[in-house]
């Protein structure tokens, strides 16, 4: 088992992880439908439209973000399986041949050749297979991610942000629907700005005002290509 600290580290880091995934797709959510909204508001002053617009993109952005993401962390945990099964075979086989390999690595971290050459011993005595998967192949066998998982939490981060721009075509009145998911829309972009810096340790500040710059410039042009299409009335 690693040291207290490590181990908390580790933990620290996928916590943080996590929330990263979380707000990124929390902001998707909120920025995709608010644009299909808005764009539609544009376009047509019908709310049936305009809520059947953005429960589509809802539904549809969703579902992509869960079968995205499930796709990409089950070929990452097919290979992480594949390599673990690689290197326990090479154990059997060729248990000198990875013991010398084993010192290398703590070699090339700085170690002399000898005190290197003593800790491999001493991992490999203790746990050969565990010492291999941590200085090789940087992979704990016990956390690999669950794609059910992340589809799942992905696809609820992505709702959580969606269902904002849903909530303010529901509940605002025609006249000032757009300013008001406008409105709403920028509030949220604050937030998950300032959670996407605390996730990865950069600048609030300037972290909140891109995610709102990019968000407010989405709107505005899917607002635009409403109104051309809405003169136009293809």
């Amino acid at each position: 088992m690693p040291p207290h600290h490590e181990w908390h580290s580790r933990k620290a880091n996928t916590k943080l992880n996590w929330l990263r995934a979380a707000v990124l797709g929390a902001n998707d959510g909120v920025v995709s439908v608010a644009s299909i909204v808005v764009g539609v508001a544009a376009a047509t002053n019908s709310p049936g439209f305009i809520l059947t617009a953005g429960v589509a993109g809802l539904t549809a952005g969703a579902l992509s973000m869960a079968v995205g993401e499930y796709v990409s962390v089950s070929t990452q945990r097919d290979t992480e399986r594949a390599l673990i099964e690689k290197e326990r075979r090479e154990l059997a086989t060729v248990p000198e041949q990875e013991l010398e390999e084993l010192a290398s690595l703590y070699e090339a971290k700085g170690l002399s050749k000898a005190t290197a050459h003593t800790v491999a011993q001493e991992l490999t005595a203790h746990d050969a297979f565990a010492a291999h998967l941590e200085a090789e192949l940087h992979i704990d066998p016990s956390e690999l991610t669950n794609p059910w998982h992340a589809a799942l939490a992905s696809a609820l981060a992505f709702f959580t942000g969606a269902i904002i721009p849903l909530l303010a075509v529901i509940f605002s009145p025609a006249p000032s629907r757009i300013p008001v998911i406008f409105a709403a829309v920028l509030i949220a972009l604050v937030i998950t700005g300032m959670l996407s810096a605390y996730a990865g340790g950069a600048n609030k500040t300037r972290a909140t005002i891109r995610v709102v710059a990019g968000g407010f410039l989405a709107m505005v042009i899917t607002f635009g290509i409403g109104k051309i299409f809405g003169v136009v009335g293809i």
